[in-house]
């Protein structure tokens, strides 16, 4: 897993060992970025789900302003702070660690894009979309962007958002929410 483009080009990110974290593929996230590129320049990202924190450190090597890293094992933020070390991306960085329900409850930032890529075998997604659309975190025009499996669904409403359209790759969906202004 590396850093696709941008100022951390190249970076080969560190991965967890065993099944707990399963990362985007490079296929994958390659498309993702290719779908949001006119959205992250200057903009500040959430990753909530983030893993090894490859989707906001991608977003940060290609220009976002500031990230925010969420998970709540302390393997994973351990991994997360090294990757942000090896590309050089600290100071533009906050790690918390914690479970997502707690930060989205707490936050008061606001944010361009959020990333939602949780284990996909449970409902962490839909509960977190729910949670986001009843809170003010997103901005005006900001995006959420969510990865799942094929054969999970989600919703086509979302309040105070516009659903894209799905576009698959192999056995993953990326789907974007894009907040209306109001």
């Amino acid at each position: 897993m590396r850093v696709i483009t941008g100022t951390a080009r190249g970076v080969r990110l560190l991965t967890p060992e065993g099944e707990q974290t399963r990362p985007t593929t490079d296929r994958v996230k390659e498309a993702l970025f290719n779908i949001i590129q006119f959205d992250i320049e200057g903009r500040s990202v959430l990753d909530l789900f983030a893993g090894t924190g490859q989707l906001g450190i991608e977003a940060l090597s290609r220009g976002a302003k500031d990230a925010v890293f969420v998970d709540n094992r302390s393997e994973a933020v351990k991994l997360i702070k090294e990757n942000l070390r090896k590309t050089r991306m600290q100071e533009r960085s906050t790690v918390f660690t914690g479970d997502y329900a707690s930060f989205l409850q707490t936050t008061k930032q606001r944010f361009d894009l959020i990333f939602l890529d949780p284990p996909y075998a449970e409902s962490f997604l839909e509960n977190a979309l729910k949670r986001i659309s009843t809170i003010d975190i997103v901005k005006d025009g900001g995006i959420i962007i969510c990865e799942r499996p094929v054969e999970k669904e989600l919703s086509q409403e979302l309040s105070g958002f516009e659903r894209s359209k799905d576009y698959r790759y192999g056995k993953t969906i990326i789907t974007l929410y894009r907040k209306t202004g109001t």
